[in-house]
């Protein structure tokens, strides 16, 4: 068991954040809760610190640093009572520790060893035996979105198995700038600047770029900040502030946040390479002739000449006999 200590110098630090310009009690009360749900069990008097250091926080942070300690010790099984009454948690049953609600076990993430053998689905087939071309891409592209969250979870699976070529990795300069713009537009809920920036990190349309916002699901924007290198803990962030309605939800929050720690980097990029590709097909199809037969009908026809009949008469014809001096 690990011991927790509480920060040396402690009061000292408390009189520093309340002078002007220096605030450090958000990072403060993030470290103490970081700290305390690392060790799986406490004792008595380390419970009794940390009760009392963190009731002494609660009240003075902004709400992004309480929303991200509420959302950590909603799902440790060890959380003071106290604690969880402070921050609104509900309690399981007869527990003595709120938890989160539990989720299926088919609902998990990536596992990085192959589940027990079992028939592949249709979808799952052809997902692992697409060549990228666009016409593919597309494929893969519609598969995924139209598929329901476990069956995205065995897609990227098989993805991190194909032979398939995944995109190029996006130039580290150029992904540390757009985690930090990202960083900042979902801790305002910006989702308008949030999709363009993500949109001209990973050379996506508008479009293709709107739709993994939006998704519903959330594993498309697992997906497009697993190719940016985006960090666990910013993941989880962006999950909670981008857009409240989803981000109040602990569930969805804790299964993509799974999801992403298991996630490969290989099978992330094979999935941008698709929505480019997708886009390729698309743009193409807009520019095909609307009918079949357009190029037979657009090359020039030759009206048929019928040969003059030669008439009785007009015709010249040797003599026959005669000599010509």
């Amino acid at each position: 068991m690990t011991t927790f200590t509480p920060f040396p110098g402690y009061d000292g630090l408390m009189s520093l954040s309340r002078r002007e310009g220096v605030d450090i009690r958000p990072t403060l009360l993030r470290v103490l809760t970081d700290l305390y749900v690392q060790s799986p069990s406490h004792t008595d008097e380390e419970e009794r610190q940390f009760v009392e250091l963190t009731s002494r926080l609660i009240d003075e942070v902004d709400d992004a640093t309480l929303a991200v300690v509420r959302a950590r010790l909603s799902i440790y099984p060890h959380t003071p009572r106290a604690i969880a009454l402070r921050l609104s948690l509900s309690a399981a049953g007869d527990q003595r520790v709120p938890l989160a609600a539990p989720i299926p076990p088919t609902a998990g993430s990536v596992s990085p060893a192959r589940p027990s053998p079992r028939i592949p689905t249709e979808a799952e087939q052809r997902a692992a035996n697409l060549s990228m071309q666009p016409e593919d891409a597309a494929q893969l592209s519609e598969m995924f979105f139209s598929a329901t969250g476990p069956e995205r979870t065995q897609i990227l699976y098989n993805l991190a198995e194909t032979p398939l070529r995944p995109a190029a990795r996006i130039h580290p300069p150029r992904a540390m700038r757009a985690s930090e713009v990202l960083h900042m537009a979902a801790f305002v809920s910006d989702i308008e600047n949030f999709t363009a920036e993500l949109g001209d990190a990973l050379l996506l349309t508008t479009a293709t770029a709107e739709r993994v916002v939006l998704d519903e699901g959330g594993e498309a924007l697992a997906c497009a900040l697993k190719a940016l290198g985006i960090k666990g803990q910013v993941f989880e962030q962006i999950l909670m502030f981008l857009d409240p309605a989803k981000g109040s939800s602990v569930e969805w929050v804790y299964r993509l946040s799974r999801l992403y720690d298991r996630l490969s980097e290989r099978a992330a990029l094979i999935m941008l390479a698709a929505w480019r590709g997708a886009t390729v097909a698309s743009t193409r199809a807009k520019y095909r002739s609307a009918l079949y037969d357009d190029e037979r009908h657009r090359a020039r026809s030759a009206t048929p000449q019928a040969r003059p009949v030669v008439q009785p008469g007009t015709a010249w014809s040797p003599r026959i006999g005669t000599t010509r001096s």
